[in-house]
């Protein structure tokens, strides 16, 4: 038996899709801070905004009242947290 060969239109398609799939590395690096002397991924910084953001917007709705009536208070808060963690890392990052 021997093996058949590849085309050579569908291995020149092969190597276009593997070298543009390979198009988000590039050599910069990723954003990310100094802290204590490690550096730390931007997205973890706005992660942690972001819960923060949805334990703010939960304090607010139970404070308010709010909590009695509005219903999927879960999906909402998650969705406040996205959204405060979204803006974090486009103002604060340009990303």
């Amino acid at each position: 038996m021997h093996a058949r060969a590849i085309p050579p239109r569908l291995a020149g398609g092969f190597i276009f899709l593997v070298s543009f799939s390979l198009g988000g590395c590039s050599a910069g690096a990723a954003p990310s801070f100094d802290l204590f002397g490690a550096f730390f991924p931007a997205w973890l910084l706005c992660g942690v905004i972001g819960i923060a953001g949805a334990a703010a917007a939960r304090v607010v709705f139970v404070g308010t009242g709010l909590a009695n009536t509005l219903p999927y208070q879960l999906a909402v808060c998650s969705a406040i947290g996205v959204i405060t963690a979204l803006l974090v890392c486009l103002v604060g990052f340009g990303h």
